[in-house]
């Protein structure tokens, strides 16, 4: 890249010392992000729901084990880039046909329930059934079918919406990945005038912004969700609860942050080490949880082992506030997500 090319040159030439120890790393450090972190990460969960949509179409019955797992495991994959809610994933709003959840109203079941009492024939064409409500696509809309009783049922409707839900899954997949790989990750490596991104420390903003909104997203919703108030905790709230896989979400976004901040950490030390120090805790309070859907949270000592761990994760949020973000010379901004 010319950029590149121009700064190695005048490294090269001995060029005078620039102003700050971390002038000339935001490219390089927005580099490994996107060469470590971002590209493996969608090439991975496109790959898993390519996996997803083969297993779909060798058994749809609900309670295969293949389809089940492929499901996990394409879900997963989703959870480690889920955080990434900026171009390629925010285009026709792909990030909610994949991932409709916070659901207040109910609206999954019912649009669900909608098309399986119309046997309506969207289901047949890949192009129609992108049109379907996001309420009734993607990761959360095939738990549906796949763990709960009241749609979980093996009918020759039933296997066809699964077909599709997969199918669907794997185009959206298969067009992040792309458009990462076409252009985006050189729109984000080449800032400038007519570019989303003015300079590199615009694209460093935007990836802070991703890593306090995965982290965001742990604390208020899928923590803060279950554990409601002390009056009133909300249990059903709990993300993923049919799987059986609530804490497991937690854990496996952890994992996505961690590989994130470490790469954004790794020209201040102090930064990294401190970091490291906020992880390993919140990974060892929930590795001691024993609460993977988190019924616990309707008894006292219950609860209070959730708030531990919620409590864990924003410290990591807020020493990335106090350390990593000075260091790059960024703060988080607006995501997607803000005024939810």
């Amino acid at each position: 890249m010319i950029r590149r090319t121009v700064l190695a040159f005048a490294l090269a030439l001995g060029a005078a010392p620039l102003a700050s120890p971390l002038a000339a790393a935001p490219a390089d450090i927005a580099d490994a992000v996107i060469d470590r972190h971002v590209l493996p990460g969608f090439a991975r969960f496109e790959a898993a729901t390519a996996r997803l949509q083969a297993a779909a179409e060798a058994d749809c019955d609900p309670g295969s084990e293949p389809l089940r797992a492929a499901w996990n495991e394409a879900f997963d994959a989703w959870l480690e880039v889920s955080h990434l809610r900026l171009g390629p994933t925010e285009t026709d709003n792909r990030a909610f046909a994949l991932a409709f959840w916070p659901d207040s109203r109910g609206m999954t079941p019912r649009t669900l329930s909608g098309l399986i009492a119309d046997a309506d024939p969207v289901v047949e064409s890949e192009a129609d059934f992108a049109t379907v409500s996001v309420a009734a696509r993607g990761f959360y809309a095939l738990e549906y079918l796949l763990y709960d009783p009241d749609f979980a049922e093996a009918s020759p409707y039933g296997c066809a919406l699964i077909r599709a839900e997969a199918r669907d899954i794997h185009a959206l997949a298969s067009a992040i990945l792309a458009d990462w790989q076409d252009g985006y990750a050189d729109l984000m490596r080449n800032p400038g005038p007519g570019t989303p991104y003015k300079t590199d420390k615009e694209v460093l903003k935007a990836f802070f912004t991703a890593l306090h909104e995965g982290l965001q997203v742990d604390v208020d919703l899928r923590l803060g969700r279950p554990l409601g108030t002390f009056e009133r905790p909300r249990p059903s709230r709990a993300e993923s609860r049919r799987s059986g896989r609530s804490l497991h979400n937690v854990t496996v976004t952890l994992a996505a942050m961690r590989e994130l901040a470490m790469l954004m950490a790794s020209e201040d030390p102090a930064s990294a080490a401190a970091l490291t120090a906020d992880f390993d805790r919140a990974d060892r309070v929930a590795a001691d949880l024993d609460d993977p859907v988190f019924a616990g949270v309707t008894t006292p000592q219950g609860r209070l082992r959730v708030e531990i761990l919620q409590q864990a994760i924003h410290e990591i949020a807020e020493e990335s506030r106090a350390s990593l973000g000075p260091a790059l010379g960024v703060a988080a901004g607006f995501n997607s997500r803000d005024g939810d």
